[in-house]
């Protein structure tokens, strides 16, 4: 397992984990960086529509470790040949989580989890590591919900880590290394709770 102090100090200068076979962990620091702007974060009028129906109910923190398996699943079956979500990143989320820095956002309907996202809060950011659904546009309200909550609690920085076509849709757009520490430097400032 990746001790919590570690995991904090990698994320505070720019660099997170991911598991590219069982049990071996590398770090990444992209070039350019993802990010959504919480100030220009938009959303498709037929998410919204969604989001007025009331389809999903939002909870914080309910299912993490139900999360994070969901989301190494969704990743097994996207890619066809593993995840990055390993045991030991599982048991490292598990130890953050614990220790209060890793959250989830979920999407439930009927009682059942269906969809949602995970990260790490530090200061004023917040770091997206993985969203998945099993229910259509679930891990869609689950990000509009993360995003309410981080404008609420002042966050300042969602790093998307990449930019994906899916994110894209939400405003997500790539910033130099450079920027982005600076702008991560910034976030670490701003003291933020994210429960």
């Amino acid at each position: 397992m990746l001790p919590v102090d570690l995991l904090v100090s990698a994320y505070a200068s720019g660099w997170f984990p991911m598991a590219v076979g069982e049990g071996d962990i590398r770090w990444f620091s992209p070039d350019p960086r993802g990010l959504i702007p919480l100030d220009t974060f938009h959303y498709p009028r037929r998410l919204a529509r969604v989001i007025r129906a009331g389809a999903f109910q939002i909870h914080i923190n309910k299912g993490f470790e139900e999360v994070i398996r969901a989301c190494a699943l969704a990743e097994r079956e996207r890619e066809d040949a593993g995840t990055w979500i390993d045991h030991e990143i599982f048991e490292s989320y598990c130890a953050l989580h614990e220790a209060g820095y890793a959250h989830s956002v979920e999407a439930w309907q009927d009682g059942k989890l269906a969809g949602g996202l995970y990260g790490v809060a530090l200061g004023g950011a917040f770091f997206g590591e993985s969203m998945f659904h099993h229910v259509t546009d679930a891990s869609k309200v689950a990000l509009v919900a993360l995003v309410e909550r981080l404008r609420e609690r002042a966050f300042v920085l969602l790093d998307t880590q990449w930019t994906t076509g899916h994110l894209a849709q939400f405003g997500a757009m790539d910033v130099p290394r450079a920027r982005y520490l600076t702008l991560l430097t910034d976030a670490l400032a701003v003291d933020c709770d994210f429960d």
